[in-house]
């Protein structure tokens, strides 16, 4: 689908910011913390400054919470993942620790984010940024040559990121040959992990993404704003695979020993499984019999509308996800059944706050030392500190496209446009079309068919509530 070109200038994020009372500025004393972090673990690190790693983020983050190397050997290949040792840096009790567990995680805006950590430490002391040595929490996993880890441990090092990459030249790149030497393996082994998932039962949902984005003008009182539909590359989805196996070895090491923090998912409901695959009948996908709900949605052509439109029904499996904390006892659910594996998150610490935590106790497993008490403390608390910001970051993105949606369509009421049937009206849900030529994703009034291209009409914009309308027929 052609991204949106459309541009609008006026647009205040400021409102969004101020509806969902996100935090300002950080305390005097969390500054000064964070200006002032020395790594209190710096005498006892190993040297792995000599393995050539890379960042692979956006184009022009500067929070870089992971560096990634990639060995392909005689039986299969050896991961090593450097992640931002930020405990290290942040002094648990202080001020700058109080302050993250307020926020939770990174909220992230058209014009600007909302950081867990002053950027002074997140974008500049603790970022994994090329050519300067950083403390890191080092992932080595060995895997056999189906990709498929056999041994996994996690230290303390001193690391250094030669390259910073991102998803679209390391794409480039691999469809050149020329990829950087350190992941050359990246796309070999990215493919065999993806093929695991499907045959764990995993599901992933390749819906539009959408994405405000501004131009660079030199007078930022002047900018315009559009919606972008980001492009997924398969070097996106090979990169996922990295951070993905790091965080199902440590659901691993915490359920093996008895304490962590786990991100569960129950399985699909039944009934809504039920509902896919009706869907899938009417839009005229095959669904042969044994063919589970990851082959089947794995195995669908993205460019198709009919993809879309069984897309959209799909997010009703993975309702339900929650974090489990536990020390001693397991807790009753520990696996996360989108992943179809154990699962923790440990790779975004400078972004997330549970990572941290989730960190510290795998180091202390591999090291066979006691996990500290500071984290043994904070464990019951960060899944409700959690759920509770992953909410908010999740209402913040939907107010800030649906206020970019209505003002790019402010005064275009009457207009006929064409979309993409998403979703057909369900009992008292209304329709719900794509509309290629702004990249916006709205409700309809009629009943069009599922993954129908359809002509609709612009009926309905409110700046203000930030809904947009279209009817069918138009």
């Amino acid at each position: 689908m052609p991204a949106s070109r459309m541009m609008v200038q006026g647009i205040d994020f400021g409102v969004v910011r101020a509806e969902f009372d996100l935090p300002g500025a950080f305390s005097a004393a969390a500054q000064a913390e964070a200006e002032n972090a020395v790594d209190r673990f710096g005498a006892g690190r190993v040297d792995e400054t000599g393995i050539a790693f890379v960042t692979i983020d956006p184009p022009g983050s500067m929070d870089l919470d992971q560096a990634v190397h990639i060995e392909k050997t005689s039986t299969g290949y050896v991961v090593h993942y450097a992640i931002a040792d930020v405990a290290a840096v942040v002094t648990p009790g202080g001020a700058l620790d109080v302050e993250t567990r307020k926020r939770g995680q990174t909220f992230y805006l058209p014009d600007g984010s909302v950081p867990l950590h002053p950027r002074a430490l997140s974008e500049g002391s603790a970022s994994l940024l090329p050519d300067v040595v950083r403390p890191a929490a080092l992932w080595r996993i060995e895997l056999d040559a189906q990709a498929e880890p056999t041994s996994w441990q996690v230290r303390r090092a001193l690391v250094k990121s030669v390259a910073r990459l991102d998803y679209s030249t390391v794409q480039r790149d691999a469809d050149a040959g020329t990829l950087h030497p350190s992941i050359a393996a990246l796309p070999e082994f990215g493919r065999l992990r993806s093929a695991s998932a499907v045959a764990r039962g995993a599901i992933e949902l390749k819906l539009p993404e959408q994405s405000v984005v501004r131009d660079q003008p030199e007078d930022e009182s002047s900018a315009r704003w559009r919606i972008e539909l980001e492009p997924r590359t398969e070097a996106d989805d090979w990169n996922a695979e990295v951070s993905l196996l790091t965080g199902m070895c440590a659901g691993r090491m915490m359920i093996d020993a008895g304490i962590g923090l786990l991100r569960t998912l129950p399985p699909a409901e039944e009934s809504a499984v039920r509902t896919l695959r009706r869907t899938a009948v009417a839009l005229g996908i095959t669904w042969p019999e044994g063919r589970s709900v990851g082959q089947i949605l794995a195995g669908l052509d993205s460019n198709e509308p009919s993809t879309m439109a069984l897309m959209s029904v799909a997010p009703s499996l993975l309702r339900g996800a929650d974090y489990a904390a536990f020390d001693g006892q397991l807790p009753e659910l520990t696996v996360h059944s989108g992943i179809g594996a154990p699962y923790a998150h440990v790779t975004a610490p400078l972004r997330r706050l549970s990572d941290r935590f989730s960190t510290e106790v795998c180091l202390a497993i591999t090291a066979g030392t006691p996990v500290p008490e500071w984290v043994r403390t904070a464990l019951p608390e960060l899944p409700d500190i959690m759920s509770g910001s992953d909410s908010l970051a999740n209402k913040v993105d939907r107010a800030c496209i649906d206020l970019t949606e209505s003002t790019l369509l402010d005064g275009r009421v009457g207009e006929v446009f064409d979309a993409v049937v998403m979703r057909a009206k369900d009992g008292k849900r209304s329709a719900e079309v794509f509309v290629p030529s702004v990249a916006v994703i709205a409700k309809c009034v009629g009943t069009p068919d599922d993954g129908e291209r359809a002509k609709v009409r612009l009926t309905a914009v409110d700046t203000v509530k930030r809904t947009v309308e279209f009817t069918f027929p138009a």
